[in-house]
């Protein structure tokens, strides 16, 4: 499979939020409560503040976004197309190498697969709770290095 990891390209935006609603939508079941601008101001305005924001691209088309800074992970999403063959893998790692050694992150209680790939990658629950827009349970993970 051939695709790059860059860093976060505005021009990306329309594409990149596209493929996170549907990747989103898809694990939750359920269809997304915000408007695509509130997306987009967010992923152009906010989230970059806060994170080192990276796509993944192949063929110039947007298949996969991370975002994390030295403790945290804020969003992990892969294309619907192209989930369970190794991205996700790629881009965690990404983040654990730059962190601290101990990465934190949320993930929807609904969202099984999410749950399976982040503790098959050494994520352990920390905390349960619903602090999200969608006031839905969610999980609180934490990584440790080894």
């Amino acid at each position: 499979m051939n695709y790059i990891i860059t860093p976060y390209n505005p021009k990306y935006a329309e594409q990149t939020v596209t493929m996170w609603r549907a990747s989103k939508e898809k694990a939750l079941g359920q269809k997304e409560v915000r408007p695509v601008e509130d997306h987009i101001y967010f992923i152009n305005h906010i989230l970059p503040t806060q994170f080192q924001v990276e796509l993944v691209l192949m063929d110039n088309q947007v298949i996969g976004i991370i975002a994390f800074n030295k403790s945290e992970i804020s969003q992990l999403y892969i294309h619907v197309d192209y989930q369970g063959i190794g991205i996700g893998e790629t881009l965690l790692n990404k983040a654990k190498e730059n962190s601290n050694g101990k990465l934190r992150l949320y993930t929807f209680e609904v969202n099984h697969v999410a749950q399976r790939f982040y503790e098959k990658h050494g994520f352990k629950v920390i905390a349960r709770g619903h602090e999200n827009e969608e006031n839905l349970p969610d999980i609180h993970y934490e990584w440790v290095s080894q």
